[in-house]
């Protein structure tokens, strides 16, 4: 048989299995595509322009919109970041930092792709836009300058909101950004665990240490969402990225992920640009059914949070990117790495709480809505936002019990936190007062001193642990 025909006819029979390896769960499977990072060029596409919650894979633009910013000198990786009251009443996954806590922003973001805290993608969105609506503002113009199609930001960490929407596509092209306009912090996404204190946090990304040559980015999950992931691995040098939405466990999705890896670097050539894909269109369809039903939306958080199997976990992994029992896909189909369900061990990178040694600067927190957005002088080290470091003793002890439980040490407990009693400075004033005078007066004030609800505590408690729409990774 002449050479061009046997070529074409082994590719034709590759292309063959490969669909057959992928045919068995065609009709359940959602959006999933593999692109190479450097050309563009798509390899594998399953409806990749499909609208889809994108969940806490928001984090990945949340962290390009910073890193713009850095970069056109609005503020540095040392600049100190301020807990508001607001970002630490966010629902889990939190650090569960303390209103008036300082954070870098270079702790800021490592955290965002080991932990992926919900309150701190809101402390980073104030630090560097103000308030969260104007970062979201920013983050839908970057996806602009990006080429970004269906996806549409409505805060920085993916908490489910209908209008906040993205695709596989937009997902890949904000991963190929992130990775082609800053080189430099690659590291970011490949961080298999952080220290904090005697505490170590692994990263959720369970293709980080088990599939050959991953290295990075980052995952997602709401019960709307499904368990999402943006991944990326290198082999010999050729970069792929693979993107999932909406696998119904985090076991199927890293699975699926590590298969259709295999199947993109057995391949060349490509079925076009990213660019190049037809637009989606309507409204993001809710997986809460084949998510969450009859399973706590709970106990799948903490499971992810743990980098456990779910509840049914393994019921879930059939019918996406599983492997097929057809004997002639089993033969043409490229080799199949099955990922283990040990934990790999990283050597953990540190991180600290409070500003960086030295420094000399602002600190910033959410700001007046006109106020600039640039840092302030770096002879001042100020809060820019009105009770953002002196928030009242129940939000502070809210807070504080929201906090994760292995992350006890992360609290901080600032002077800021912890109300004076006024009959200090009255002492101070009028010491020459007769004893009966200053006891007097102390016994009006000890009236006046702000009391802790321990039932409005109870309850923010129990509102944390309940909430249905869990953004874990």
């Amino acid at each position: 048989m002449p050479y061009g025909v046997w070529s074409l006819g082994r590719r034709a029979m590759i292309g063959f299995a490969a669909g057959l390896a992928l045919g068995v769960a065609s009709a359940q499977a959602t959006p999933y595509l593999v692109v190479d990072a450097d050309s563009g060029q798509v390899l594998i596409d399953n409806e990749g322009t499909a609208v889809w919650y994108p969940a806490s894979l928001t984090k990945l633009m949340t962290v390009y919109v910073a890193l713009d910013a850095v970069r056109n000198g609005k503020l540095t990786l040392d600049t100190p970041l301020i807990m508001s009251v607001r970002a630490a009443r966010m629902a889990p996954s939190k650090m569960g930092f303390r209103p008036g806590t300082e954070v870098t922003l270079d702790n800021a973001l490592k955290m965002l792709m080991v932990k992926s805290p919900n309150d701190v993608a809101v402390m980073v969105a104030e630090g560097v836009s103000g308030s969260v609506e104007a970062f979201a503002d920013e983050m839908n113009a970057a996806g602009q300058r990006v080429g970004l199609h269906e996806s549409h930001f409505v805060n920085p960490n993916g908490l489910h909101d209908p209008n906040h929407v993205s695709s596989a596509r937009d997902m890949a092209m904000v991963a190929r950004a992130l990775l082609h306009e800053f080189p430099d912090h690659a590291d970011l996404f490949s961080i298999g665990a952080l220290q904090l204190g005697r505490q170590v946090i692994p990263n959720h990304n369970g293709l980080l240490g088990r599939y050959p040559g991953a290295d990075g980015m980052k995952t997602g999950f709401t019960c709307p969402a499904g368990f999402n992931v943006v991944a990326s691995a290198n082999h010999g040098g050729r970069r792929l990225i693979v993107v999932v939405l909406g696998a119904p466990t985090a076991k199927s999705r890293n699975q699926e992920a590590a298969n259709l890896f295999d199947q993109g670097f057995a391949m060349s050539g490509g079925i076009g640009s990213l660019d190049a894909l037809p637009s989606g269109s309507g409204v993001a369809p809710d997986t809460r059914a084949n998510v969450c039903l009859h399973r706590s939306a709970a106990a799948l958080a903490a499971a992810e949070d743990a980098g456990l199997p779910a509840p049914n976990q393994a019921a879930g992994a059939a019918g996406r990117g599983a492997t097929s029992n057809n004997p002639l896909a089993a033969l043409l189909a490229p080799a199949h790495t099955l990922l283990s369900n040990e934990r790999p061990h990283f050597d953990p990178v540190p991180v600290f709480v409070g500003p960086a040694p030295g420094w000399q600067g602002a600190a910033l927190g959410p700001r007046p809505i006109g106020a600039a957005a640039s840092a302030a002088p770096t002879d001042t080290k100020a809060s820019s936002a009105a009770g953002a470091t002196a928030p009242d003793t129940a939000q502070g002890a809210a807070a504080e019990a929201n906090a994760p439980a292995a992350l006890p040490g992360a609290v901080k407990t600032s002077s800021a936190d912890k109300p004076k009693p006024v009959r200090h400075a009255a002492l101070h004033v009028k010491a020459q007062k007769t004893a009966a005078t200053n006891t007097a007066k102390a016994k009006v004030e000890n009236t006046d001193k702000p009391k802790v609800d321990n039932t409005d505590k109870a309850k923010t408690d129990s509102t944390d642990k309940d909430k249905k729409d869990l953004s874990t990774d």
